[in-house]
Protein backbone atom coordinates (compact mmCIF):
# COMPACT_ATOMS: atom_id res chain seq x y z
CA UNK A 1 0.00 0.00 0.00
CA UNK A 2 3.09 2.19 0.39
CA UNK A 3 3.89 3.11 -3.01
CA UNK A 4 0.22 3.25 -3.80
CA UNK A 5 -0.21 5.91 -1.13
CA UNK A 6 3.03 7.72 -2.86
CA UNK A 7 1.18 7.74 -6.26
CA UNK A 8 -2.45 8.49 -4.49
CA UNK A 9 -1.20 11.80 -3.01
CA UNK A 10 0.71 12.99 -5.97
CA UNK A 11 -2.45 12.28 -8.27
CA UNK A 12 -4.34 14.39 -5.54
CA UNK A 13 -1.53 17.19 -5.46
CA UNK A 14 -1.37 17.53 -8.86
CA UNK A 15 -5.76 17.68 -9.81
CA UNK A 16 -6.36 19.72 -6.68
CA UNK A 17 -3.28 22.30 -7.60
CA UNK A 18 -5.04 22.20 -11.00
CA UNK A 19 -8.33 22.83 -9.83
CA UNK A 20 -6.67 25.95 -7.92
CA UNK A 21 -5.94 25.10 -4.46
CA UNK A 22 -3.13 27.07 -2.78
CA UNK A 23 -0.33 24.57 -2.48
CA UNK A 24 0.26 26.06 1.05
CA UNK A 25 -2.11 23.57 2.32
CA UNK A 26 -2.22 21.06 -0.32
CA UNK A 27 1.37 19.73 -0.07
CA UNK A 28 1.09 19.10 3.73
CA UNK A 29 -2.41 17.24 3.51
CA UNK A 30 -1.27 15.40 0.27
CA UNK A 31 2.34 14.43 2.62
CA UNK A 32 0.42 12.99 5.58
CA UNK A 33 -2.07 11.53 3.08
CA UNK A 34 0.91 9.69 1.40
CA UNK A 35 2.22 8.92 5.40
CA UNK A 36 -1.33 7.68 6.63
CA UNK A 37 -1.45 5.12 4.23
CA UNK A 38 1.91 3.68 4.32
CA UNK A 39 1.10 4.05 8.22
CA UNK A 40 3.84 6.71 9.20
CA UNK A 41 3.33 8.98 12.10
CA UNK A 42 1.81 11.79 11.02
CA UNK A 43 3.19 14.37 13.52
CA UNK A 44 6.25 13.28 13.44
CA UNK A 45 5.93 13.57 9.37
CA UNK A 46 4.77 17.28 9.69
CA UNK A 47 6.36 18.59 12.06
CA UNK A 48 9.88 16.39 12.17
CA UNK A 49 10.24 16.10 8.41
CA UNK A 50 8.24 18.47 6.18
CA UNK A 51 8.67 21.54 8.04
CA UNK A 52 12.54 21.39 8.87
CA UNK A 53 12.60 20.82 4.71
CA UNK A 54 10.35 23.55 4.10
CA UNK A 55 12.39 25.94 6.15
CA UNK A 56 15.57 24.69 5.12
CA UNK A 57 14.87 25.51 1.72
CA UNK A 58 13.36 29.12 2.58
CA UNK A 59 16.95 29.81 4.50
CA UNK A 60 18.72 28.68 1.32
CA UNK A 61 16.58 30.81 -1.40
CA UNK A 62 14.65 33.44 0.50
CA UNK A 63 17.45 35.90 -0.22
CA UNK A 64 17.15 35.11 -4.26
CA UNK A 65 13.36 35.17 -4.14
CA UNK A 66 12.98 38.83 -2.41
CA UNK A 67 15.75 39.87 -4.63
CA UNK A 68 14.43 38.86 -7.95
CA UNK A 69 10.95 39.99 -7.41
CA UNK A 70 11.56 43.34 -6.61
CA UNK A 71 14.26 43.86 -8.86
CA UNK A 72 11.52 42.53 -11.62
CA UNK A 73 9.08 45.42 -9.85
CA UNK A 74 11.21 48.30 -9.90
CA UNK A 75 12.17 47.28 -13.40
CA UNK A 76 8.08 47.16 -14.15
CA UNK A 77 7.38 50.32 -12.38
CA UNK A 78 10.34 52.37 -13.54
CA UNK A 79 9.33 51.78 -17.20
CA UNK A 80 12.53 50.05 -17.90
CA UNK A 81 10.29 46.80 -19.17
CA UNK A 82 8.44 48.79 -21.76
CA UNK A 83 11.80 50.83 -22.64
CA UNK A 84 13.19 47.61 -23.81
CA UNK A 85 10.25 46.24 -25.32
CA UNK A 86 9.41 49.23 -27.06
CA UNK A 87 13.18 48.92 -28.49
CA UNK A 88 12.47 45.70 -29.77
CA UNK A 89 8.71 46.91 -31.59
CA UNK A 90 11.10 49.87 -33.11
CA UNK A 91 14.06 47.68 -34.29
CA UNK A 92 12.28 44.88 -35.82
CA UNK A 93 8.34 45.76 -36.21
CA UNK A 94 5.46 44.05 -37.18
CA UNK A 95 6.92 42.59 -40.02
CA UNK A 96 9.02 40.66 -37.66
CA UNK A 97 6.36 40.81 -34.97
CA UNK A 98 7.34 37.45 -33.47
CA UNK A 99 10.57 37.93 -33.01
CA UNK A 100 10.34 41.12 -31.20
CA UNK A 101 8.27 39.38 -29.01
CA UNK A 102 11.15 36.64 -28.78
CA UNK A 103 13.93 38.82 -28.16
CA UNK A 104 12.40 41.50 -25.76
CA UNK A 105 11.30 38.21 -23.23
CA UNK A 106 14.84 36.88 -23.75
CA UNK A 107 16.42 40.22 -22.96
CA UNK A 108 14.30 40.90 -19.60
CA UNK A 109 14.21 37.78 -18.54
CA UNK A 110 17.91 37.02 -18.74
CA UNK A 111 18.86 40.06 -17.01
CA UNK A 112 17.12 38.99 -14.09
CA UNK A 113 13.39 40.10 -14.56
CA UNK A 114 10.66 37.83 -13.61
CA UNK A 115 8.85 36.22 -16.25
CA UNK A 116 5.32 36.84 -14.83
CA UNK A 117 6.36 40.63 -14.80
CA UNK A 118 7.41 40.17 -18.69
CA UNK A 119 4.10 38.83 -19.59
CA UNK A 120 2.44 41.39 -17.74
CA UNK A 121 4.50 44.13 -20.04
CA UNK A 122 5.54 42.67 -22.74
CA UNK A 123 2.26 40.60 -24.09
CA UNK A 124 0.44 44.06 -24.40
CA UNK A 125 2.93 45.44 -27.25
CA UNK A 126 2.88 42.03 -28.34
CA UNK A 127 -0.73 41.99 -29.10
CA UNK A 128 -0.67 45.34 -31.23
CA UNK A 129 2.27 44.10 -32.43
CA UNK A 130 0.82 41.03 -33.88
CA UNK A 131 -2.02 43.24 -35.00
CA UNK A 132 -0.20 45.71 -37.10
CA UNK A 133 1.41 42.55 -38.91
CA UNK A 134 -1.36 40.37 -38.90
CA UNK A 135 -0.24 37.80 -37.44
CA UNK A 136 -2.97 35.28 -35.49
CA UNK A 137 -3.23 36.23 -31.93
CA UNK A 138 -2.82 32.22 -31.39
CA UNK A 139 0.84 32.49 -31.78
CA UNK A 140 1.44 35.08 -28.70
CA UNK A 141 1.67 32.79 -25.87
CA UNK A 142 4.03 30.69 -27.72
CA UNK A 143 6.27 33.30 -28.34
CA UNK A 144 6.10 34.51 -25.14
CA UNK A 145 6.99 31.62 -23.90
CA UNK A 146 10.35 30.62 -26.18
CA UNK A 147 11.36 34.36 -25.02
CA UNK A 148 10.63 33.95 -21.33
CA UNK A 149 10.63 30.32 -20.17
CA UNK A 150 12.90 28.01 -22.17
CA UNK A 151 16.69 29.06 -22.94
CA UNK A 152 17.09 32.25 -20.91
CA UNK A 153 15.06 29.92 -17.48
CA UNK A 154 17.30 26.83 -18.06
CA UNK A 155 20.13 26.76 -20.57
CA UNK A 156 21.76 29.88 -20.71
CA UNK A 157 24.57 30.04 -18.39
CA UNK A 158 24.35 32.38 -15.99
CA UNK A 159 20.82 33.07 -15.61
CA UNK A 160 19.75 34.29 -12.74
CA UNK A 161 16.43 32.26 -12.89
CA UNK A 162 15.61 30.58 -9.31
CA UNK A 163 15.57 27.22 -11.39
CA UNK A 164 19.31 27.74 -12.19
CA UNK A 165 20.02 28.42 -8.84
CA UNK A 166 18.33 25.47 -6.96
CA UNK A 167 20.98 22.77 -7.54
CA UNK A 168 24.00 24.83 -6.73
CA UNK A 169 24.09 23.90 -2.76
CA UNK A 170 23.16 20.44 -4.26
CA UNK A 171 26.32 20.07 -6.46
CA UNK A 172 28.22 22.85 -5.73
CA UNK A 173 28.33 24.57 -8.70
CA UNK A 174 27.51 28.07 -9.63
CA UNK A 175 25.58 29.88 -12.16
CA UNK A 176 27.83 29.50 -15.18
CA UNK A 177 28.17 25.42 -14.92
CA UNK A 178 28.65 23.49 -17.82
CA UNK A 179 28.39 26.99 -20.39
CA UNK A 180 29.57 25.78 -23.63
CA UNK A 181 26.59 23.09 -23.13
CA UNK A 182 24.14 25.56 -21.64
CA UNK A 183 25.05 28.06 -25.20
CA UNK A 184 24.39 24.98 -27.22
CA UNK A 185 21.60 24.18 -25.80
CA UNK A 186 19.90 27.54 -26.16
CA UNK A 187 20.43 27.62 -29.77
CA UNK A 188 18.77 24.01 -30.11
CA UNK A 189 15.95 25.73 -27.75
CA UNK A 190 15.92 28.84 -29.80
CA UNK A 191 16.02 27.54 -33.93
CA UNK A 192 13.69 24.81 -33.18
CA UNK A 193 11.15 27.62 -31.11
CA UNK A 194 11.49 29.96 -33.84
CA UNK A 195 11.44 27.47 -36.69
CA UNK A 196 8.37 26.08 -35.83
CA UNK A 197 6.89 29.91 -35.36
CA UNK A 198 7.67 30.81 -38.69
CA UNK A 199 6.06 27.69 -39.78
CA UNK A 200 3.22 28.33 -37.90
CA UNK A 201 2.77 31.88 -39.09
CA UNK A 202 3.71 31.08 -42.94
CA UNK A 203 0.48 28.88 -42.84
CA UNK A 204 -1.64 30.80 -41.26
CA UNK A 205 -1.12 33.33 -43.94
CA UNK A 206 -1.64 31.24 -46.47
CA UNK A 207 -4.49 30.21 -45.32
CA UNK A 208 -5.82 34.05 -45.08
CA UNK A 209 -6.16 33.82 -41.10
CA UNK A 210 -5.86 36.89 -39.39
CA UNK A 211 -5.03 38.34 -36.13
CA UNK A 212 -8.28 37.22 -34.48
CA UNK A 213 -7.47 33.98 -35.34
CA UNK A 214 -8.02 32.96 -31.36
CA UNK A 215 -11.74 33.19 -29.89
CA UNK A 216 -11.41 34.75 -26.32
CA UNK A 217 -11.61 33.17 -23.46
CA UNK A 218 -13.86 33.60 -20.48
CA UNK A 219 -11.32 35.59 -17.72
CA UNK A 220 -9.55 33.07 -15.21
CA UNK A 221 -10.47 33.80 -11.57
CA UNK A 222 -7.91 36.05 -9.67
CA UNK A 223 -7.67 33.25 -7.16
CA UNK A 224 -6.72 29.92 -9.44
CA UNK A 225 -4.58 32.37 -11.96
CA UNK A 226 -2.38 33.42 -8.13
CA UNK A 227 -2.42 30.15 -7.12
CA UNK A 228 -1.11 28.25 -9.66
CA UNK A 229 1.43 30.68 -11.07
CA UNK A 230 2.88 31.27 -7.47
CA UNK A 231 4.61 27.82 -7.71
CA UNK A 232 5.67 28.28 -11.29
CA UNK A 233 7.79 31.65 -10.64
CA UNK A 234 9.13 33.67 -8.35
CA UNK A 235 6.77 36.28 -8.27
CA UNK A 236 2.93 36.56 -7.26
CA UNK A 237 1.02 37.79 -9.67
CA UNK A 238 -1.48 39.40 -6.90
CA UNK A 239 1.22 42.67 -6.85
CA UNK A 240 1.78 43.47 -10.63
CA UNK A 241 -0.57 46.12 -10.70
CA UNK A 242 0.29 47.43 -6.75
CA UNK A 243 2.76 49.62 -6.01
CA UNK A 244 3.67 53.29 -8.52
CA UNK A 245 3.84 52.80 -12.18
CA UNK A 246 5.58 55.65 -13.58
CA UNK A 247 4.03 57.18 -16.83
CA UNK A 248 7.40 57.97 -18.22
CA UNK A 249 9.98 55.49 -19.50
CA UNK A 250 13.50 55.77 -19.60
CA UNK A 251 16.11 56.29 -22.11
CA UNK A 252 17.21 52.26 -23.35
CA UNK A 253 20.49 52.86 -22.22
CA UNK A 254 19.38 53.36 -18.61
CA UNK A 255 17.14 50.49 -18.98
CA UNK A 256 19.39 48.44 -20.11
CA UNK A 257 22.58 49.08 -17.49
CA UNK A 258 20.62 46.66 -14.51
CA UNK A 259 20.60 44.17 -16.65
CA UNK A 260 24.30 44.15 -17.41
CA UNK A 261 25.02 44.76 -13.96
CA UNK A 262 23.07 41.61 -12.65
CA UNK A 263 25.18 39.68 -15.65
CA UNK A 264 28.32 41.14 -14.94
CA UNK A 265 28.36 41.05 -11.54
CA UNK A 266 26.83 37.36 -10.88
CA UNK A 267 30.19 36.51 -13.82
CA UNK A 268 32.51 38.20 -11.59
CA UNK A 269 31.42 37.64 -8.12
CA UNK A 270 31.33 33.16 -9.12
CA UNK A 271 34.19 33.36 -11.62
CA UNK A 272 36.73 35.57 -9.82
CA UNK A 273 36.12 37.14 -6.55
CA UNK A 274 34.60 34.40 -4.58
CA UNK A 275 36.95 31.48 -5.71
CA UNK A 276 39.91 33.57 -4.30
CA UNK A 277 38.42 34.74 -0.98
CA UNK A 278 39.60 33.10 1.94
CA UNK A 279 36.50 31.40 3.82
CA UNK A 280 38.33 28.77 5.69
CA UNK A 281 35.65 30.08 8.27
CA UNK A 282 32.74 28.61 7.14
CA UNK A 283 33.95 25.68 8.47
CA UNK A 284 32.84 27.02 12.16
CA UNK A 285 29.97 25.79 13.80
CA UNK A 286 28.31 29.03 13.58
CA UNK A 287 28.53 29.45 10.19
CA UNK A 288 26.81 25.78 9.43
CA UNK A 289 30.16 24.33 8.88
CA UNK A 290 29.84 24.92 5.08
CA UNK A 291 32.44 24.95 2.17
CA UNK A 292 32.55 28.19 -0.07
CA UNK A 293 30.99 25.68 -2.64
CA UNK A 294 27.57 25.70 -0.51
CA UNK A 295 27.07 28.84 -0.64
CA UNK A 296 28.82 30.75 -3.26
CA UNK A 297 26.21 30.48 -6.14
CA UNK A 298 23.69 31.77 -3.87
CA UNK A 299 26.03 34.44 -2.56
CA UNK A 300 26.99 35.31 -6.33
CA UNK A 301 23.33 35.55 -7.98
CA UNK A 302 21.94 37.30 -4.89
CA UNK A 303 24.80 40.27 -4.53
CA UNK A 304 24.30 40.82 -8.32
CA UNK A 305 20.88 41.51 -7.93
CA UNK A 306 21.27 43.67 -4.93
CA UNK A 307 23.80 45.74 -6.92
CA UNK A 308 21.35 46.56 -9.73
CA UNK A 309 18.41 46.98 -7.37
CA UNK A 310 20.74 50.03 -5.96
CA UNK A 311 21.69 50.82 -9.83
CA UNK A 312 18.35 50.93 -10.91
CA UNK A 313 16.72 52.59 -8.28
CA UNK A 314 19.51 55.73 -8.77
CA UNK A 315 19.15 55.58 -12.39
CA UNK A 316 15.38 56.15 -12.11
CA UNK A 317 14.85 58.32 -8.91
CA UNK A 318 12.42 60.54 -10.61
CA UNK A 319 10.40 57.96 -12.05
CA UNK A 320 9.40 56.18 -8.81
CA UNK A 321 7.59 58.59 -7.43
CA UNK A 322 6.11 55.87 -4.94
CA UNK A 323 9.51 54.36 -4.38
CA UNK A 324 7.90 52.70 -0.87
CA UNK A 325 4.69 51.09 -1.89
CA UNK A 326 6.46 49.73 -5.09
CA UNK A 327 9.15 48.19 -2.71
CA UNK A 328 6.72 47.29 -0.48
CA UNK A 329 4.69 45.24 -3.92
CA UNK A 330 8.12 43.60 -4.63
CA UNK A 331 8.88 42.03 -1.05
CA UNK A 332 5.30 40.91 -0.77
CA UNK A 333 5.19 39.76 -4.32
CA UNK A 334 8.24 37.45 -2.85
CA UNK A 335 6.22 35.85 -0.15
CA UNK A 336 3.76 33.29 -1.46
CA UNK A 337 6.16 31.95 -4.26
CA UNK A 338 8.58 30.97 -2.01
CA UNK A 339 6.44 29.21 0.36
CA UNK A 340 4.29 27.59 -2.24
CA UNK A 341 7.93 25.98 -3.54
CA UNK A 342 8.99 25.20 0.23
CA UNK A 343 5.86 23.33 0.69
CA UNK A 344 6.41 21.56 -2.12
CA UNK A 345 10.42 20.62 -0.99
CA UNK A 346 8.39 19.87 2.58
CA UNK A 347 6.16 17.16 0.36
CA UNK A 348 9.46 15.37 -1.62
CA UNK A 349 11.34 15.63 1.40
CA UNK A 350 8.42 13.27 3.39
CA UNK A 351 7.83 11.15 0.69
CA UNK A 352 11.74 10.44 0.36
CA UNK A 353 11.43 9.14 3.95
CA UNK A 354 8.66 6.75 3.76
CA UNK A 355 9.53 2.93 2.90
CA UNK A 356 7.97 2.33 -0.47
CA UNK A 357 10.33 5.36 -1.99
CA UNK A 358 13.29 2.72 -2.03
CA UNK A 359 10.93 1.09 -4.65
CA UNK A 360 10.79 4.92 -6.72
CA UNK A 361 14.52 5.54 -5.65
CA UNK A 362 15.88 1.97 -7.46
CA UNK A 363 13.19 2.26 -10.47
CA UNK A 364 14.88 5.59 -11.71
CA UNK A 365 18.53 4.67 -10.37
CA UNK A 366 18.08 2.04 -12.49
CA UNK A 367 16.57 3.58 -15.75
CA UNK A 368 18.49 2.47 -18.88
CA UNK A 369 21.60 5.18 -20.33
CA UNK A 370 23.32 5.90 -17.10
CA UNK A 371 23.10 8.68 -14.21
CA UNK A 372 22.50 11.93 -16.93
CA UNK A 373 19.41 9.98 -17.98
CA UNK A 374 18.03 9.20 -14.54
CA UNK A 375 18.81 12.13 -12.75
CA UNK A 376 16.50 13.84 -16.50
CA UNK A 377 13.49 11.69 -16.14
CA UNK A 378 13.40 11.83 -12.45
CA UNK A 379 12.95 15.48 -12.81
CA UNK A 380 11.03 15.35 -15.90
CA UNK A 381 8.33 13.60 -14.04
CA UNK A 382 8.59 15.52 -10.87
CA UNK A 383 8.15 18.95 -12.60
CA UNK A 384 5.32 17.76 -14.90
CA UNK A 385 3.42 16.29 -11.38
CA UNK A 386 4.00 19.24 -9.64
CA UNK A 387 3.00 22.04 -12.87
CA UNK A 388 6.13 23.88 -11.29
CA UNK A 389 9.84 23.37 -13.03
CA UNK A 390 11.20 24.51 -9.24
CA UNK A 391 9.10 22.72 -7.11
CA UNK A 392 9.91 19.45 -9.13
CA UNK A 393 13.09 19.55 -9.37
CA UNK A 394 13.36 20.69 -5.22
CA UNK A 395 11.25 17.41 -4.67
CA UNK A 396 14.15 15.16 -6.78
CA UNK A 397 17.20 16.97 -5.34
CA UNK A 398 16.09 16.92 -2.20
CA UNK A 399 15.69 13.00 -2.29
CA UNK A 400 18.38 11.99 -4.82
CA UNK A 401 20.83 15.04 -4.70
CA UNK A 402 23.07 13.58 -2.41
CA UNK A 403 22.83 10.37 -4.22
CA UNK A 404 23.69 11.72 -7.31
CA UNK A 405 26.34 14.19 -6.27
CA UNK A 406 28.01 10.04 -5.05
CA UNK A 407 27.37 8.93 -8.51
CA UNK A 408 29.05 11.82 -10.29
CA UNK A 409 32.26 11.61 -7.87
CA UNK A 410 32.33 7.66 -8.39
CA UNK A 411 31.95 7.93 -12.22
CA UNK A 412 34.16 11.04 -12.71
CA UNK A 413 30.93 13.06 -14.19
CA UNK A 414 31.72 16.85 -13.73
CA UNK A 415 28.99 18.17 -11.05
CA UNK A 416 28.74 21.16 -13.46
CA UNK A 417 27.16 18.87 -15.99
CA UNK A 418 24.45 17.15 -13.51
CA UNK A 419 23.43 20.89 -12.19
CA UNK A 420 22.62 21.63 -16.43
CA UNK A 421 20.82 18.79 -16.79
CA UNK A 422 19.04 18.77 -14.13
CA UNK A 423 17.74 22.34 -14.54
CA UNK A 424 16.87 21.76 -17.98
CA UNK A 425 15.00 18.64 -17.43
CA UNK A 426 12.78 20.81 -14.69
CA UNK A 427 11.97 23.10 -17.59
CA UNK A 428 10.63 20.60 -20.20
CA UNK A 429 7.81 18.93 -19.03
CA UNK A 430 6.49 21.16 -16.24
CA UNK A 431 4.70 22.96 -19.02
CA UNK A 432 1.62 21.24 -19.19
CA UNK A 433 -1.86 22.43 -18.96
CA UNK A 434 -1.75 23.09 -15.48
CA UNK A 435 0.97 24.63 -15.26
CA UNK A 436 0.68 28.24 -13.65
CA UNK A 437 3.31 30.48 -16.42
CA UNK A 438 0.86 28.86 -19.34
CA UNK A 439 -2.55 29.64 -17.73
CA UNK A 440 -1.16 33.15 -17.13
CA UNK A 441 0.29 33.51 -20.96
CA UNK A 442 -3.25 32.26 -21.95
CA UNK A 443 -4.60 34.48 -20.09
CA UNK A 444 -2.90 37.78 -20.85
CA UNK A 445 -2.74 36.81 -24.81
CA UNK A 446 -6.79 36.63 -24.78
CA UNK A 447 -6.53 32.85 -25.73
CA UNK A 448 -7.52 29.01 -24.67
CA UNK A 449 -5.69 25.86 -24.74
CA UNK A 450 -7.48 24.80 -27.56
CA UNK A 451 -5.94 27.32 -29.58
CA UNK A 452 -2.96 28.22 -28.60
CA UNK A 453 -1.52 25.16 -26.37
CA UNK A 454 -0.14 23.17 -29.38
CA UNK A 455 1.97 25.88 -30.40
CA UNK A 456 3.44 26.20 -26.64
CA UNK A 457 4.00 22.58 -26.67
CA UNK A 458 6.58 22.59 -29.73
CA UNK A 459 8.48 25.85 -28.45
CA UNK A 460 8.45 24.96 -25.00
CA UNK A 461 8.57 21.27 -24.58
CA UNK A 462 9.71 19.88 -27.92
CA UNK A 463 12.64 22.50 -28.36
CA UNK A 464 13.57 21.56 -24.68
CA UNK A 465 13.47 18.39 -24.64
CA UNK A 466 15.41 18.20 -28.23
CA UNK A 467 18.20 20.28 -26.61
CA UNK A 468 18.43 18.40 -23.08
CA UNK A 469 18.74 15.16 -25.50
CA UNK A 470 22.01 17.32 -27.69
CA UNK A 471 23.30 17.73 -24.10
CA UNK A 472 22.84 14.32 -22.65
CA UNK A 473 24.66 13.34 -25.87
CA UNK A 474 27.47 15.51 -25.59
CA UNK A 475 28.19 15.22 -22.43
CA UNK A 476 28.47 11.56 -21.98
CA UNK A 477 30.96 12.02 -24.83
CA UNK A 478 32.78 14.95 -24.46
CA UNK A 479 32.14 15.64 -20.25
CA UNK A 480 31.26 18.96 -19.43
CA UNK A 481 32.20 22.00 -21.65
Amino acid sequence: MGLSGILIALAFLMFMAFRGWSILLLAPVAALMAAALSAEPLLANWTQIFMPSAAGFIAQFFPLFLLGALFGKLMDDSGSVRAIARLMTRRLGPRRAILAVVLAGALVTYGGVSLFVAFFVIAPMGLALFRAGEVPRRLLPAALALGTSTFTMSALPGTPAIQNAIPMPFFGTDPFAAPGLGIIASVVMFTIGMGWLTHAHRRAHDGDEGFEGCIRRDPVQQGKLRGLASTASDFDPAEIDRGSRSGDTPPVWVALVPLGVVLAANLILSQFLLPRMDTAWLAAPRWGGVQLSDVAGVWSVAVALALAIVVLTLLNRRRLTGLRLTVEAGANASVLPVMSVASLVGFGAVIATLPAFDLVRDWVLGTPGGPLVSLAVATNILAALTGSASGGMSIALESLGPTYLQIARDAGIDPGLMHRVAVMSSGTLDTLPHNGAVVTMLAVSGCNHRKSYLDIVMVAIVSALAALVVVIALGSVFGSF
